[in-house]
């Protein structure tokens, strides 16, 4: 059983083909050693290496993480080729990608200094979670209903509401019912090597 932190194994379903050369071409441009990002990251050295020969499937948590710390974008990891800086995003060019049991589909451009996604979080999906990091987030609820915990704080949100807050408040989302809930999400990509997201579950406690 995979940890929500790390992610599954790759699967011959499940691959995501371009990421495991990405993920090592982008952490070399940014001329960080393994160790240096796998700790930046909250990861081992030995777990990076896996994501990086494609033997585990990152999730999408390690996929911002990840993207914080290389200063390049998800759709960059993911070797995604749409156009530099394109203002407009066809519906019929957004493709899902899976990533650690969530499926989202980007819903802006590369190349600019925030990044939006529509996020799909199916229940009990990485609702252990724990995020820190520089920058804001914003997110609205399409369908469904939201449990955040902002630092000591538990909010459910329901369709319509939304939620905009600053990152280093630890965080972590999850779907309040089975059948999961849909968001928009924008957040800000820090363009430094050393911008951290810290990731991991709080022991002895429930999302």
């Amino acid at each position: 059983m995979s940890s929500p932190e790390t992610g599954p194994p790759a699967g011959p379903d499940e691959v995501l083909p371009a990421v495991a050369p990405q993920l090592r071409a982008l952490r070399r441009r940014a001329a960080l050693t393994l160790e240096a990002a796998a700790r930046t990251a909250g990861l081992s050295p030995a777990h990076l290496s896996r994501l990086e020969t494609g033997q585990r499937q990152p999730s999408l948590p390690v996929l911002l993480a990840l993207a914080r710390i290389y200063g390049t974008t998800v759709s960059e990891l993911l070797g995604e080729t749409a156009a530099e800086r394109d203002a407009i995003v066809r519906a019929g060019d957004m493709e899902p990608t899976g990533a650690g049991g969530w499926t989202y589909w980007q819903a802006g451009s590369s190349g600019r200094g925030m990044q939006a996604l529509r996020v799909r979080v199916p229940y009990g999906s990485q609702g252990d979670v724990v995020r820190v990091h520089p920058g804001e987030e914003w997110l609205y609820v399409l369908q469904g209903r939201l449990r955040l915990r902002l630092g000591d704080t538990t909010h459910v949100l329901a369709p319509g509401d939304s939620a905009h807050f600053d990152s280093l408040t630890p965080h972590r989302l999850a779907a309040e019912d089975h059948d999961g809930v849909a968001l928009l999400f924008v957040h800000t990509l820090l363009q430094s090597p050393t911008a951290a997201l810290c990731l991991g579950p709080t022991p002895g406690e429930l999302p």
